[in-house]
């Protein structure tokens, strides 16, 4: 079967699961993903499942990355956070569908590799910087939207004064990587209140705080 087959049969499978936001499965179809596996991976790059990366981290599962970023609930004017650039995967569909992405990753060799990929792409709106997702990336706040690619054991509260207090969004996977009971929860803030709703269970490596030393990258 060719990309281009492997490809569409994903959409049609995502939009099968329940991702029915046309502009999140446009962007899915438009990031080549292949551009984010590992070579020994490549065969696999549209099968919808994660895949390994370096520094023991993985690129999430095509059905995940979708159904996170619909509940982002996106549109080409928001400033978005990432924490947990990974890949560069998420970010990259991310780029497709808002005004800027600003993403931080705690591995440097990790982010070097992600930065490549969006030179390849030509990916102009994205600002990358290493360092502790947890506490998120301040100088550049508020941000409208903040989307999460690991657990935390609790929703942390350096990123919800991040988040816009007119209608800012976050999505996270929330819980204990160790008994693996965790859940994608989508936050909503209005002025200084916020709500959250539990939207389905996932796997994801946990949310590290601080920055790995130099012979840990």
């Amino acid at each position: 079967m060719s990309t281009e087959s492997r490809k569409i049969r994903l959409i049609m499978d995502l939009r099968n699961a329940g991702v029915t936001d046309t502009r999140v499965l446009a962007a899915i179809e438009r990031v080549p993903r292949e551009t984010f596996i590992e070579e020994a991976f490549i065969d696999q790059a549209y099968a919808n499942q994660a895949l390994p990366i370096h520094c023991g981290q993985t690129i999430s599962q095509p059905l995940v990355v979708g159904l996170m970023t619909q509940a982002l609930e996106t549109n080409d004017r928001h400033k978005v956070l990432e924490v947990g650039t990974g890949s560069g995967y998420q970010a990259a569909i991310l780029a497709k569908l808002t005004r800027r992405v600003y993403t931080v990753e705690r591995h440097r060799d990790l982010m070097a590799q992600a930065e490549e990929r969006f030179k390849t792409l030509k990916l102009h709106n994205i600002t990358t910087m290493v360092g502790d997702g947890y506490k998120g990336w301040p100088a550049q706040a508020p941000f409208e939207r903040i989307l999460v690619t690991a657990a935390a054991r609790i929703v942390p509260p350096e990123l919800v004064a991040q988040l816009s207090d007119e209608g800012g969004i976050m999505v996270l996977p929330v819980g204990d990587a160790a008994d693996l009971q965790q859940e994608v929860i989508r936050v909503r803030k209005d002025g200084k209140q916020f709500t959250s709703e539990r939207l389905f269970p996932v796997r994801f490596v946990p949310l590290v705080q601080g920055v790995p030393s130099e012979r840990e990258t």
